[in-house]
């Protein structure tokens, strides 16, 4: 989908942005106490979140990433890129900007349990509930939206408007 940036409303600016971040990032503080953190960012669209995220927690912590794609609307889940550390025994955090569906996030949350993770819980930017094909909650939510489109910080519509510092949404 093409679209050009008039066509655009601000939903969330980077400084709501980054006060979400920071309460995230104490709630993950307070339930991991000097604990050691292993963050999970799926690609593409999670790297910002990720990289922010990371830079706010004040725990020891280790990032991976997995890239997933859905073959098809409603097909196979996809791995293009698999994580590269044996997550055995550690605290696994999958961090993602959206979720919607489910479908992917709940694939990738059943891969890695099959893992034996100390604890797997998953942090998210923003949640889409009312489009949610599978029975799954997020532990840490930023902020539940009802169902609209947003483009920016790392979410896209054709690989255009990633890499915008707020989020938007189109105005009709």
């Amino acid at each position: 989908m093409s679209f050009n940036k008039s066509e655009l409303a601000i939903f969330m600016n980077s400084a709501e942005i980054n006060e979400i971040i920071r309460r995230l990032a104490r709630q993950i503080e307070n339930d991991y106490q000097d604990r050691e953190i292993l963050l999970i960012c799926p690609l593409r669209g999670s790297i910002h979140f990720v990289a922010d995220l990371a830079r706010e927690i004040k725990l020891p912590q280790q990032i991976d990433f997995v890239h997933l794609s859905s073959v098809e609307k409603g097909g196979a889940i996809k791995i293009i890129k698999d994580i590269g550390q044996n997550i055995t025994g550690k605290h696994v955090l999958i961090v993602e900007e959206i979720i919607d569906t489910g479908r992917t996030l709940s694939f990738l949350k059943t891969r890695l349990l099959a893992s034996s993770p100390a604890s797997l819980k998953i942090v998210t930017l923003l949640d889409k509930p009312a489009r949610r094909e599978l029975p799954l909650r997020p532990d840490y939510t930023g902020k539940t939206i009802d169902d609209r489109y947003v483009i920016g910080y790392g979410m896209d519509s054709s690989e255009q408007g990633r890499n915008y510092p707020d989020i938007y949404s189109f105005k009709n």
